[in-house]
């Protein structure tokens, strides 16, 4: 008798081995007919995958995250086998499923893929599919697999680095591929299909190896879902945040500073600050102190941290001195740097916890391909604080920092995500350091207090930072996307490399814990979402320019000029728009530019001194006093 655990804990019992479809078929018939793949003990098979001994079983339908990473791994095998109907010579390489659909990396050696070709690639996949061909699983010996890829040196690269009894093969139809597992049963459940499109991509991504093509798609079970996708994406196109940056003059780039490097623009500067700003007043009530560090540091500071042997090879490279020997580093990041502020002085238990606080800008040498945008940036300012406190004050301050991002994040209107218990990978241990005993406890203050703030979670193993593990803010946009903000993280690992330490009560030397977190996580991409979740349309309180002021003729720009600096001086920040253009023009204009108000001067509003008001999307608001349009502002500003 075989005992099938489900995720609700209760228990099916079987004769002799079972599939996951068969499971499904004992809860009914229709779950089995939606039953795409399954987790059998924490590993993604097929539903036909027998199953022979006692194992929990999740079974996974289209709806279901690790539903669509089946279904869009399949897919990328239907890819692989039309661009070899058209393209016999390529050679194919990995293809994965992604967040959102699939991609398929070729070498097309001297033949090329263009976007007049996706057409054909999507009907010849339908083609493919309709057949409902089964996807089979199998193992291959090594030297079997070998010999069956010897003239594609990319497969053979990947069958080197694997054992016996490790390689796998799956068949569709009359295609076949190196695979690991975890397919939808058959190729008749993908009813529609898009090639997004093409681009260059480095053989495991690294700039000294072969480029590829990587081409990506996105396949659905119905073609209505796939409509819907092609119109959220249009949509996503009208928000891109590249796009809105440069319409709206909030930062730019330029290839002589350097890729990856943005330039911000006296608007996005205006808005950065009024980000900081902001969050610096929550801070300075949560009894944060401000510091400041330098742009680099000595080689030995990372190398004491252990971000030297972690991320040095991979990262730019050391600042050579005229002194034989001496060598920096641009700042990787701002814990170092904090670790030795706080060395600064002698503590006792009194004096904690510290709470440092630095918008510290960080450099890390991100590949080219891997850029875009301000998303992912080579240079980046981390609104950053690492708090160093007693054992006792862990928990505490934990939930405190919780309390901060949830009002970040509630302020500028993020209010759909999930936090990710982000945890090390216990089979690769040896990426992290630090004991074992640490890591348990820091893994248990998270897991803690999120259950004691009663946040959704998920748990990723080895997603954990090199030094301790993470507690991560996944944010969903206005179009469905994640993304990773803020982040808080338990670290105990650091204090020991830098012999940190404070008096206990007992006049004994202790070693602090240490809170790294950042509610934004960095100005750049926390922006960038921002820009993409509001489509530029920012709360009222964040504008960089909260006001135009439209004189009629330039008789009234000097009226113009004292209703300007009226509303500074209520900290009102906007601009006079004193061009040679009717004042419809400059009303459409100020509408584009997604200027919450438009203030129109003329004779009557000189004479007395009065403002007429239009608000963006609402319309003409009246007349108003200057003093009334303030407590107006001030109310609808209001955070």
């Amino acid at each position: 008798m075989i005992k099938i655990t489900l995720p609700d804990n209760s228990v099916k019992e079987f004769e002799g081995a079972v599939t996951p479809l068969d499971v499904a078929k004992s809860i009914s018939e229709g779950l089995a007919r939606n039953t795409i793949s399954a987790i059998v003990n924490d590993k993604q098979v097929e539903t036909t995958t027998p199953i022979t001994t006692d194992s929990t079983v999740q079974l996974l339908t289209w709806n279901d995250d690790l539903g669509k990473k089946a279904f869009w791994h399949s897919s990328a095998h239907l890819l692989a086998q039309a661009i070899l109907d058209f393209y016999p010579n390529a050679k194919l390489t990995i293809g994965p499923a992604i967040e959102s659909g699939f991609y398929y990396d070729v070498d097309f050696g001297d033949e090329s893929l263009s976007e007049k070709d996706f057409e054909k690639i999507e009907k010849k996949i339908l083609e493919n599919a309709k057949k409902g061909s089964t996807f089979s699983l199998y193992p291959v010996s090594k030297e079997e697999a070998l010999k069956t890829y010897a003239d594609n040196p990319y497969k053979v690269e990947l069958i080197s680095n694997l054992n016996d009894g490790e390689i796998t093969f799956v068949t569709h139809d009359n295609f076949t591929d190196l695979c690991r597992g975890g397919h939808i049963p058959n190729t008749g459940i993908v009813k529609a299909v898009k090639i997004l499109n093409a681009a260059g991509a480095y053989w495991r991504g690294n700039e000294k190896n072969p480029q590829l093509t990587r081409v990506y798609g996105i396949s659905f079970p119905k073609q209505k879902d796939l409509t819907e996708y092609l119109e959220r994406l249009e949509e996503a196109k009208r928000r891109d945040h590249r796009k809105l940056g440069k319409e709206l003059g909030i930062f730019a780039f330029s290839e002589k500073v350097g890729a990856g490097l943005p330039l911000w623009l006296p608007k996005g500067t205006a808005l950065r600050r009024k980000l900081e700003n902001f969050l610096s007043d929550a801070q300075k009530k949560g009894g944060y102190e401000f510091v400041m560090s330098p742009h680099i540091g000595a080689k030995e500071l990372y190398v004491t941290s252990g971000h030297w042997d972690k991320y040095g090879e991979d990262s730019f490279q050391p600042i050579k001195t005229p002194n034989e020997g001496e060598e920096f580093l641009l700042k990787p990041m701002n814990c170092p740097h904090h670790c030795e502020i706080y060395k600064t002085s002698q503590w006792s238990y009194r004096d904690l916890p510290k709470r440092y606080a630095e918008f510290g800008t960080v450099y890390r040498y991100e590949q080219s391909g891997e850029l875009h945008g301000l998303t992912r940036v080579r240079g980046f300012t981390q609104d950053d604080a690492h708090l160093f406190c007693t054992p006792d004050q862990l928990s505490e301050e934990f939930e405190k920092v919780i309390d901060l991002t949830l009002y970040v994040f509630k302020s500028l209107g993020f209010e759909d995500f999930v936090t990710q218990v982000s945890l090390r990978d216990p089979e690769n241990k040896q990426k992290y350091i630090g004991s074992d005993e640490n890591w348990e406890k820091a893994e248990s203050a998270i897991i803690n207090a999120a259950q004691k703030k009663g946040l959704k979670t998920v748990v990723e193993y080895g997603e954990a930072a090199f030094y301790g593990p993470k507690l991560d803010f996944m944010v969903k946009d206005a179009l469905g996307r994640k993304w990773q903000l803020g982040t808080i993280q338990v670290d105990y690992n650091l204090p020991e490399r830098f012999d940190l330490h404070y008096i206990g009560n007992d006049n004994e030397k202790h070693r602090p814990v240490m809170i790294h977190r950042a509610p934004f996580g960095s100005m750049e991409r926390f922006i960038a979402i921002l820009l993409e979740n509001t489509a530029g349309d920012f709360p009222l309180w964040l504008s960089p320019d909260q006001f135009i002021i439209l004189p009629i003729s330039e008789k009234y720009v000097d009226y113009s000029k004292k209703v300007s600096q009226f509303l500074e001086n209520h900290d009102i920040s906007g601009q006079i728009d004193d061009r040679n253009e009717k004042t419809g023009k400059k009303i459409r204009d100020a509408e584009l530019n997604k200027i919450p108000f438009m203030l129109v001067v003329g004779e009557n509003e000189e004479n007395e001194g009065t403002i007429s008001v239009r608000r963006r999307g609402e319309g003409d608001l009246g007349v108003m006093k200057l003093e009334d349009f303030v407590a107006y502002f001030k109310k609808e500003a209001a955070i």
